[in-house]
């Protein structure tokens, strides 16, 4: 054999010796992937439940989400419930042969080395592999490991299509995916950007989303609306050349504008801020007290909870308008009255306590910061955003200033609940929890005034008097207890009054004296049967509402009179759910037998006066113009500190309170005042808007009577007649 033909043997021998070593080299390293020598793949245990963090959402009766709580602000969506424009623009750009491949896309991973080779950037990575990405993020990536990484993604890629209808890929795909603005999920980021639902995006909107996946910020719409423009429109070509959209409508969609409708997601922002917030508190201690099938307790950011609450966004919404559109005009009045002086006067005590109360300053504190050093800064000028009624406004002024400033502000509080299930349907804390920060429904509490007053009259009526008994409208000793007498709030006084008329009006006297008929320790009890926890001493000043107590508890209270002497625990879960719809917790509420139906029923033709004859009679003005059965009693406290109103109809309690952060800041004349004035308008504005909206079905109907009749005589005309001569007309056995 020649020399020739025996080199050509050699390079051959090894040309074939290259491909097989190439070949088992290969063979050997995707093995040695495979088996995890250069770190763990994801188990099947894994792909079926991968970690990546959820929002919990909360979400109301009428199926709206109201909020969520996150890390990441994550909801998942099911393949039904994605528009076809969102799969199309997806295959159309990221992975045309989506559905041919089974997880590798060997033409395009051969033609991304021709592209290399003559200088073009291309991606190569079917949905998929970016699928796999998403869900066992890269760690530390290094020149020398990224090969490794791409075959274990390449292998995860397998894995996923094995185990995985390509619908479900699709929809992992959009649950993973980041659109930026700390949106994550499509789901998130229809919400965001145009406060849609993904069944719902339009052509060019789903080509946006899917344009924004190529770089988050360089491609966002807000920080770079031009390039985001641009890059939907490359998007759009995309699915017009591969036959997903037709030229027309190419042409209709590349002519649009952005048409956003961004909403930053944020606790702060939203329906029912102070709610949520409330809300957030109990979950965490539940989460805390309830632990996954893992051991783990619950992650009220992480686990993808869906708490389902009694809220119905459509009544949220129409309380919370109702609050704005009230105090705006208050507050108009209160700053005219108190012109050119200040509501705490020479009382610079609120101002020097809310300092020290401040962040500001406790932070200073703890940095060792002096009196002095802090005082300087509290009035040195800063540029900030304060708050007002006609938006936020930016202005300089110094720390200790913007205490003063907010000082001024009256606040507001309001709830609405079903009477016969408990559920609470509208929850407002306060003006804007970006600025005040306090909920007033259920944390905070105040004097009640005379919306206490009903409770001291329902012993009375328990026990047989008539609404028609006249009691004397005269001062009144409590010898037992100091001798305390109160006024009424005029001043005046003389002659007999109808404990009806007494309740309508108001009159401290009145209820004084049937205080004295039935005794404090009785009206304490039956405020606790009616689900008042807040401290109640067993005084006789209770009588005009000295108690702090709860708007929370005041509203469960009057329920009691709707559902015929049943208390019915006020609730705002419905259930828990996990991630997977798995029932975690249910919520039932208590009821409690507190007043027989005949006392409940008096008690509402009582608080009808106020209505028809009394406090309330404004109701029925021109104004509101309410002509339904209603009823429900008025509040003021001394000085005209607190203004409530609480109006109860067949399906709907409903109170507010009005006031400023501090007592001594309020209105001088009662006329302003009043809860009349303060308090009431407010429900008026909500139930207008509550009975205007077909879709609630909020009935106009009257109360029932209790099915057997009365055995007490409201006709005053036939009482009269009953009891003439009768030493005690107050007992009617």
């Amino acid at each position: 054999m020649s020399n020739k033909s025996s080199t050509g043997n050699t390079y051959i021998k090894r040309f074939w010796q290259i491909i097989v070593g190439g070949f088992l080299f290969v063979v050997l390293l995707i093995s040695s992937v495979g088996f995890g020598l250069f770190g763990e793949l994801p188990t099947f245990r894994d792909l079926e439940n991968p970690k990546s963090s959820l929002a919990s959402e909360v979400i109301s009766t009428d199926g709206q989400v109201l909020g969520a709580y996150y890390i990441q602000n994550r909801s998942n969506t099911k393949f039904k419930d994605l528009s076809p424009n969102l799969i199309n623009a997806l295959i159309a750009t990221e992975d045309i042969r989506f559905y041919e491949h089974s997880g590798i896309d060997l033409k395009g991973t051969f033609a991304i080395i021709f592209y290399s080779a003559i200088g073009k950037k291309r991606g190569s990575s079917t949905i998929t592999q970016q699928l796999a990405k998403n869900l066992f993020p890269r760690k530390k990536q290094t020149i020398f490991n990224i090969g490794i990484i791409k075959l274990k993604e390449w292998l995860t890629a397998i894995k996923i299509e094995r185990n995985y209808t390509k619908e479900e890929i699709i929809t992992m795909y959009f649950n993973t995916v980041e659109f930026g603005n700390n949106s994550f999920g499509i789901k998130t980021a229809a919400k965001t950007y145009f406060n849609k639902l993904p069944s719902e995006l339009k052509i060019d909107e789903a080509a946006l989303l899917v344009g924004i996946l190529k770089g988050t910020t360089v491609y966002s719409p807000i920080r770079n609306p031009d390039r985001s423009l641009r890059r939907r429109n490359v998007v759009l070509a995309q699915m017009e050349k591969y036959g997903y959209i037709t030229e027309t409508e190419y042409e209709e969609a590349i002519s649009s504008e952005l048409n956003l409708k961004f909403t930053s997601p944020t606790h702060n922002q939203g329906l029912a801020t102070y709610f949520r917030e409330y809300l957030r508190i109990e979950l965490q201690a539940w989460c805390k007290e309830n632990t996954k099938s893992d051991g783990e307790p619950y992650d009220l950011y992480r686990d993808g909870l869906k708490i389902y609450t009694t809220l119905d966004s459509r009544m949220q919404r129409y309380a919370e308008e109702a609050v704005k559109e009230h105090l705006t005009y208050l507050q108009k009045e209160f700053n005219n009255h108190w012109k050119g002086r200040t509501p705490w006067g020479k009382n610079t005590d609120i101002i020097s306590l809310s300092m020290k109360r401040s962040e500001r300053y406790m932070l200073m504190k703890e940095e060792g910061a002096s009196d002095e050093e802090i005082r300087k800064v509290f009035d040195t000028p800063t540029s900030m955003t304060v708050f007002t009624w006609t938006g936020d406004r930016d202005t300089t002024m110094t720390p200790l200033d913007s205490i003063k400033y907010y000082k001024w502000y009256l606040r507001s509080s309001f709830m609405s609940m079903d009477p016969h299930t408990g559920h609470i349907k509208a929850w407002v804390g306060g003006p804007d929890y970006r600025y005040f920060k306090y909920d007033q429904v259920k944390t905070g509490k105040r004097q009640v005034g005379s919306t206490f007053k009903p409770l001291v009259y329902t012993v009375a009526m328990d026990n047989g008097w008539s609404p028609c008994f006249e009691a004397p409208n005269l001062p009144i000793v409590f010898e037992d207890f100091d001798n305390w007498s109160p006024k009424n709030s005029d001043g005046k006084d003389g002659g007999m009054m109808t404990l009806r008329m007494g309740l309508s009006n108001s009159v401290n006297l009145i209820t004084a004296y049937m205080m004295k008929q039935v005794g404090p320790q009785a009206v304490v009890n039956v405020a606790k049967k009616m689900g008042i926890t807040s401290e109640i001493p067993p005084y006789p000043s209770i009588c005009l509402g000295t108690p702090d107590v709860s708007l929370y508890e005041m509203v469960g209270a009057y329920s009691t009179y709707a559902n015929k002497g049943v208390w019915t625990e006020p609730v705002y879960i419905t259930r828990i759910e996990d991630k997977n719809g798995n029932v975690l917790f249910e919520k039932v509420p208590r009821k409690v037998d507190a007043l027989s139906e005949q006392t409940a029923y008096l008690m509402i033709y009582m608080m009808k006066g106020v209505i028809d004859k009394g406090t309330g009679l404004r109701l029925r003005g021109p104004r509101y113009r309410f002509t339904n059965p209603i009823a429900g009693k008025t509040g003021t406290t001394q000085e005209n500190s607190d203004g409530w109103f609480i109006g109860i109809t067949p399906d709907l309690v409903s109170g507010t309170w009005t006031g400023a952060e501090d007592r001594i800041v309020h209105f001088r004349s009662t006329n302003l005042g009043e809860g009349a004035n303060t308090a009431l308008p407010i429900w008026a504005l909500y139930m207008k808007k509550v009975y205007g909206d077909a879709s609630l079905s909020i009935s106009m109907r009257d109360f029932e009577a209790p099915p057997g009749g009365l055995s007490i005589v409201v006709d005053c005309d036939q009482y009269k007649k009953n009891n003439q001569g009768t030493s005690n007309p107050g007992l009617e056995f």
